[in-house]
């Protein structure tokens, strides 16, 4: 009883954490939607290479939306086939995403600064490089380690969210400009996260 306690109480929780996050997705991605408008105000300095930012936030939309089908354990084991297709989507979301983001890391990303750039190049390369080793276990049918990596890509992947609602909070837009204070961010979205899991898997090899 107690085992079964246990396990529907994770499951519970990955479901308001699933919740939470979608909730969070959906924010960002209604928060991006002025970009589609095509209106070269709205763009700034994407307008000549808003198709590829479109193709990223497209990209990324469906890495954010699809990832938590991935760590739901009832959909895994009832639907296996269907939760293979919707990994497949999510890791060609993020190739599509990912790529763009790269040709934007190194284009319009110096019009805020090399700090900036710089911080973005790390960040799509950690993301990528994640998701592919996802992509290598689950090929070699090492489902541990593709867990674990998957839960490692999505990790990054919502980074994206939690760095763009931080850069929107008074207090932090108090620190200084967008320019000085989003790369500061951007390593805190992804790099935290990244520790914690590590911290969390260390402590479960010792049980």
């Amino acid at each position: 009883m107690a085992i079964q306690h246990n396990k529907n109480t994770q499951e519970l929780w990955r479901l308001f954490s699933g919740i939470i996050v979608l909730a969070l997705s959906a924010y960002f991605l209604f928060s991006a939607a002025h970009f589609f408008t095509l209106d070269p105000g709205a763009l700034g300095k994407y307008d000549k290479t808003k198709w590829i930012l479109l193709l990223h936030i497209t990209g990324g939309g469906v890495a954010l939306l699809t990832g938590p089908l991935q760590f739901w354990e009832r959909f895994r084991a009832k639907r296996w086939v269907l939760h293979r297709q919707v990994g497949k989507a999510y890791l060609l979301a993020i190739l599509i995403s990912g790529s763009c983001a790269v040709y934007l890391s190194f284009t319009t990303a110096y019009a805020v600064g090399w700090s900036y750039a710089f911080t973005l190049q790390v960040w799509v390369s950690v993301w990528l490089t994640a998701s592919f080793l996802a992509y290598r276990t689950a090929v070699k049918k090492k489902f541990k380690l593709h867990r674990e990596w998957m839960t490692r890509s999505y990790l990054v992947t919502v980074a994206f969210v939690i760095s763009a609602l931080l850069n929107k909070l008074p207090f932090i837009q108090d620190k200084g400009s967008f320019a000085e204070v989003s790369p500061s961010l951007f390593w805190f979205g992804w790099a935290v996260p990244l520790y914690v899991y590590e911290i969390i898997l260390s402590l479960q090899r010792k049980q």
